[in-house]
């Protein structure tokens, strides 16, 4: 994995919600894995969320596990099963953008370069969504969630256990990837940072509100993708569980601008993931 070091996630910024549901921003997270139990286990013991199983008789009894940091849930994880590995699918961290309309935002994704790999379908009780894939071949989830009346509020700042960073390695480039996530969503540039041979990161956002980073892929990386940070109390402790729980250190520990600190790393089963913590 690339040494991001000199990128800005998610710490130091203000404020790092982005938009509410249906209007663009991430709103939910899921976590695709060869061995479920153990992901649990693992994610449990290093970011301190607690798990639930939820079984969906609309979906033959399918068996698929919530996230959350306290009161708020934060995401999803399930089993890949021999169908999804025979095609090609492996273990990896999968994002949710919030649309108004999930059929016509398919359309707009294909019509700007884009593909959609499965979908649309309906969610029984939950929404409508369809997983896409950028020009640039990053894949990730839109969805229309049904109306709900318990939508928490946003995060704080720095909430532990909260994703608040998202970023793109770009295998269009972040110049090209920009342009299409801002035709479809409505981010905005909030700032560019110059990182010498890796080119520029692109600091984006939506209302004034930093929501995340854009780079160019680095060469060594097998393909374009979406990465999310999670806050943590203290990073060299987290990567003490992270070692001692069977994941393995991609990069860091290192210090970004804003004084925060980042460790990527991949779980067990292989899924890439990230941490960032205000303290060393």
């Amino acid at each position: 994995m690339t040494d991001v070091s000199n990128a800005a996630p998610a710490a130091n910024a203000e404020t790092c919600q982005g938009p509410p549901e249906g209007t663009g921003g991430f709103i939910w997270y899921e976590l695709m894995t060869t061995e479920q139990d153990a992901a649990i286990a693992f994610y449990e013991a290093v970011v301190g969320w607690s798990a639930s199983d939820q079984t969906m008789a609309e979906m033959g009894d399918f068996r698929y596990t919530i996230l959350s940091a306290g009161d708020r849930q934060i995401g999803g994880l399930m089993q890949l099963t021999d169908e999804m590995l025979g095609h090609g699918a492996r273990p990896a961290w999968v994002g949710y953008i919030g649309v108004p309309d999930t059929d016509a935002a398919a359309k707009q994704i294909v019509a700007a370069g884009g593909s959609v790999h499965m979908g649309p379908d309906d969610i029984p009780n939950v929404g409508r969504f369809a997983m896409v894939g950028d020009p640039g071949g990053a894949v990730f989830y839109v969805m229309t969630p049904l109306p709900r009346s318990d939508v928490p509020p946003p995060a704080e700042p720095n909430e532990l256990a909260n994703i608040s960073w998202h970023e793109l390695y770009a295998g269009n480039g972040q110049e090209a990837a920009f342009d299409f996530y801002s035709r479809q969503f409505g981010w905005e540039t909030m700032e560019m940072m110059d990182m010498g041979p890796m080119g520029q990161y692109r600091i984006f956002g939506s209302n004034g509100v930093r929501m995340g980073g854009m780079m160019d892929q680095p060469a060594e990386m097998p393909v374009s993708a979406w990465s999310f940070y999670v806050d943590v109390d203290g990073i060299d402790a987290a990567i003490d569980r992270i070692t001692a729980n069977g994941g393995k250190v991609a990069m860091g520990p290192h210090q970004v601008p804003g004084g925060s600190w980042i460790v990527q790393a991949f779980d067990p089963q292989g899924a890439f993931f990230a941490l960032v913590s205000t303290t060393r």
